[in-house]
């Protein structure tokens, strides 16, 4: 008989274990089930019995076990029904092997698979390659990928998508040094790859999950056409759990179950809706019209579904993106090319005073460039303690004198048009109260929607830009890139559009990007927090406090530390709204 994905099941007394059970997730069943033939069937649900007893005595009992079971039978996966998803911007295009940020990476993670995927402990997982192996000496990985993975066009998966994906990021990805090491990709047979390495690189299977390595065919990508303006980024075909329907921007993005999908009886749902809002609409989530927001960062807005009872919230799945608000500076323009202008700002910014007061909720402060809850992050850096009196010395000192109004220069300041009621109330506290203390006029510009942004801010046509930038697990993938001297590269957001670039900190940055003792590694990003913090080509705010609103209903979610820059072919309507 067919055993469901969620037990355990000992065929020698016909025993369903809830994987749900604490007590059970201590043993190795499948380990078990290879000795049955050595001992009788009576024996084998003894001991399996004693097993789960024996726990209980340690906090864990056969009640709790029967529970689990329970929930796991009212909760058995259903199939049917529509997600919508509730977004407050639109992508440029629906490739995210050449873009990064979380509007591309949410419907792209559905359309492409990746070789790996990780669950909510930061452990890798067989998704397109069902085994991997890293050699001894660290300068090559072994992919073996599954044999029935196609593409949505019927087309096998093989080892030479994996090749021209893996050097297409490379090439091609704002995130240049997550592929650095990567000399070639040998194909040996179509169903391995295997990834040579010039050194040794500590982030290279995080680098091959959902949200950083999609699998592009490479019989449409490889064409030769210019892949940043291929018309397949618009109408993507992947073999990722939902195939491509329809995007109409402003509108939404439309997704349908593939039957061709690899993972037998996957996906659950028939279809997502990515729904598009330039404001969003609070009542469309409590009406039912959107069944989920990911990434809001709204506190005020939270508090108002606290309430709903049909409605969870939850800070789950936010593990790996380590979020940050920030204020990036273009030095290469006037008057930012000058340390002391931005310091002199830096001194008048009370992030205290934002975290606790103006997002209405105490909200983790960032000090530098490393969120605070990664492994690798170092307080030891440069504090900018709120001193006007400085930051109007420090101002003087770089020949911005006050005119007779008061008034010592003009500034343009940018702002990703994510979540525009946090993000001007805060712009507006530093027009209205911050700058006029130290005489600078501060504009705000607005922009209609992301890729105008984007577009200005990639091609260096900005003075200041409020910005929310992610970690994305680890230093190598989502912080080495804002500051690498060889990653200023006109059109590409989210590179090294400041400008910046400080020989000291690449060197570090290489040095850690291969150094494969943590203790050493952590040492190194200490030394380069602290540079980076001195020379302030970015002011650091606050973590991001993220959230995600979801229908009661819903089961699958965050199951990964990528969260919905996960594939959701696990997610299911308990009860159909």
């Amino acid at each position: 008989m067919p055993v469901p994905s969620y037990y355990y099941y000992l065929p020698g007394c016909n025993l369903f274990i809830p994987k749900l059970c604490k007590a059970a997730q201590n043993y190795d069943f499948e380990k078990i089930n290879k000795g049955e033939n050595k001992m009788n069937k009576k024996m084998l649900c003894l001991v399996t019995i004693f097993m789960l007893i024996a726990a209980g005595n340690s906090g864990f009992t056969l009640s709790e076990c029967a529970a689990a079971g329970n929930e796991t039978i009212l909760n058995e996966p259903k199939h049917g029904g529509e997600l919508v998803i509730g977004m407050v911007n639109f992508p440029a295009h629906l490739n995210p092997a050449i873009h990064s940020g979380n509007y591309t990476g949410m419907p792209g993670n559905q359309l492409f698979a990746s070789p790996l995927r990780y669950d909510d402990k930061w452990n890798p997982r067989p998704y397109l390659a069902e085994k991997w192996e890293v050699s001894q000496d660290g300068l090559s990985v072994t992919l073996n990928l599954v044999k029935d993975a196609v593409f949505h066009d019927g087309k096998p998966v093989t080892s030479e998508d994996i090749a021209f994906s893996v050097m297409t990021v490379k090439n091609n990805h704002p995130f240049n040094t997550m592929f650095a090491p990567v000399e070639k990709v040998e194909t040996p047979d179509p169903h391995t790859a295997v990834i040579c390495l010039s050194r040794p690189h500590p982030a290279i299977l995080l680098a091959m999950s959902s949200s950083l390595l999609p699998v592009l065919p490479k019989h449409i990508y490889g064409d030769g056409r210019d892949i940043r303006t291929h018309p397949a980024n618009m109408a993507p075909i992947g073999s990722g759990p939902f195939k491509f329907v329809e995007f109409i921007p402003g509108q939404h993005i439309l997704l349908e179950r593939s039957d061709k999908f690899f993972i037998k009886d996957r996906p659950f749902l028939d279809k997502i809706r990515y729904k598009m809002f330039k404001i969003f609409d609070h009542l469309a989530l409590a009406g039912g019209e959107v069944h989920i927001i990911p990434f809001y960062d709204n506190p005020f807005s939270t508090q108002l579904f606290e309430n709903e009872k049909n409605l969870v919230s939850t800070t789950k799945g936010y593990e790996a993106i380590g979020p940050l608000y920030w204020f990036a500076f273009n030095i290469r323009k006037k008057p930012f090319d000058d340390i002391r202008v931005r310091q002199a700002i830096a001194y008048c910014i009370d992030r205290k005073f934002i975290a606790e007061k103006l997002f209405g909720k105490k909200i983790t402060e960032a000090t530098g460039p490393i969120v605070p809850d990664s492994p690798f992050y170092s307080a030891d850096v440069k504090q900018y303690e709120v001193d006007v009196k400085k930051a109007n010395d420090l101002l003087d000192q770089a020949g911005y004198h006050r005119d007779k109004t008061g008034k010592r220069f003009k500034a343009v300041m940018d702002f990703l048009p994510a979540n525009p009621e946090m993000f001007i109330t805060l712009m507006e506290y530093v027009r209205d109260d911050v700058m006029r203390k130290i005489g600078v006029d501060l504009v705000i510009r607005e922009t209609e929607h992301f890729p105008q942004w984007a577009e200005i801010v990639s091609n260096g046509n900005f003075e200041l830009t409020y910005d929310t930038v992610f970690n994305w697990g680890d230093p190598v993938i989502g912080v080495h890139r804002t500051y690498d001297c060889n990653n200023i590269r006109k059109g590409v957001i989210w590179s090294n559009t400041q400008g910046y670039c400080n020989p000291k900190v690449n060197e570090l940055m290489e040095a850690a990007a291969q150094e494969m003792n943590f203790e050493k590694r952590k040492a190194l990003y200490a030394e380069f927090q602290k540079i980076v913090v001195h020379d302030l080509p970015i002011l650091f705010l606050t973590k991001v406090p993220y959230v995600t609103l979801h229908n009661k209903n819903l089961a699958g979610l965050n199951d990964s530390i990528w969260g919905l820059l996960s594939p959701l072919d696990q997610v299911y309507w308990k009860e159909k709204p």
